[in-house]
């Protein structure tokens, strides 16, 4: 039987652990140290952590530092075959180079395509119609590595960050499994990025999905998909930050941009070369919701501006 290390912190990569230890028996779950999380900070493990435990995997790994060499000779006490990586810490050499066979990471897009943390967001900010998952060995720079498979699917129009890191959750796990079973048996031909086609994919944050309505509503429509459910792009709107989680073309004649209106049961936006409808909001305090169940209770004015951040 193979010894496989896995590594991972979030949801995204619980389906590939389960999957792998189905089919082969993870030894080892290397994870985060527990943190405190949610309103009430309560000290709780990650996504993967716990998914190990329900697995029944008892051997755990919590590394504070990655380049410690007490935590390399943890890994190398273990002898792995295979080490997989889904959405963890960059590895050093020090760790990835142990394993007999290879250490390779699933990335959320058809790499060199979106190198970095955030792909799912950048593939719906740029108004993708195609990602997918890449599994590669590890390299000493990230998402650099040479590529074992592929996987790909489309994106439909409309589609936001929480419904493509849906679709490419299962993707990633069967990748995983694939991938793992080719280094096992020595199947696979890795082949190398052409560097040339690579394009970066930074993390996205709160402070940086403020809108800008001053500009295609093309863009805004995919900005706000991009950044949905979360960090969520936002506007100021009657001296409350509005929270916008999707959003559709609208045919009403075209509003400057920044300027809005609420007509017929619309709440409309004007951008730079037209207007949008929003389609899901929430306002502070209270949840999440379509933009017709706000206005049945709204009774506040029905136009004005919004700011448009440079």
């Amino acid at each position: 039987m193979s010894n496989i290390i896995f590594m991972g912190t979030p949801e995204f990569a619980v389906p590939a652990l389960q999957a792998l230890h189905k089919e082969f028996g993870v030894r080892t779950v290397v994870t985060i140290p527990d943190k405190p999380r949610g309103r009430g900070l309560t000290v709780s493990p990650s996504a993967v952590k716990q998914a190990a435990l329900d697995l029944g995997i008892t051997d755990i790994l919590q590394p504070e530092k990655l380049k410690d060499p007490a935590f390399a000779e943890e890994i190398a006490r273990r002898q792995p075959d295979v080490i997989c990586v889904i959405a963890f810490k960059i590895l050093p050499r020090s760790v990835f180079s142990l394993s007999s066979k290879g250490t390779f990471n699933v990335h959320a897009s058809l790499l060199p395509r979106f190198r970095g943390a955030a792909p799912i967001n950048h593939a719906i900010l740029e108004g993708d119609t195609e990602t997918g998952v890449t599994s590669f060995l590890l390299d000493d720079v990230v998402d650099t590595g040479t590529i074992l498979l592929q996987e790909r699917c489309t994106i439909a129009d409309g589609t936001t960050t929480g419904e493509l890191y849906a679709t490419l959750m299962p993707m990633a796990a069967a990748c995983a499994c694939e991938s793992t079973r080719g280094l096992i048996q020595g199947t696979l031909v890795p082949y190398a990025q052409d560097d040339t086609l690579a394009t970066p994919a930074p993390k996205v944050f709160r402070e940086t999905a403020d809108i800008n309505w001053d500009q295609s509503r093309v863009r805004v429509r995919n900005f706000i998909h991009a950044h949905s459910p979360s960090p969520c792009a936002w506007t100021m709107w009657n001296g409350d930050v509005l929270k916008i989680f999707r959003a559709s073309y609208a045919t009403y004649s075209a509003l400057p941009a920044g300027s809005w209106i609420i007509k017929d049961s619309q709440f409309l936006i004007g951008c730079a070369d037209g207007t949008l409808s929003l389609d899901e909001i929430q306002l502070p305090g209270k949840r999440k919701m379509p933009v017709g169940d706000m206005l049945q209770g709204y009774r506040g004015t029905t136009e004005g501006l919004l700011p448009c951040p440079n």
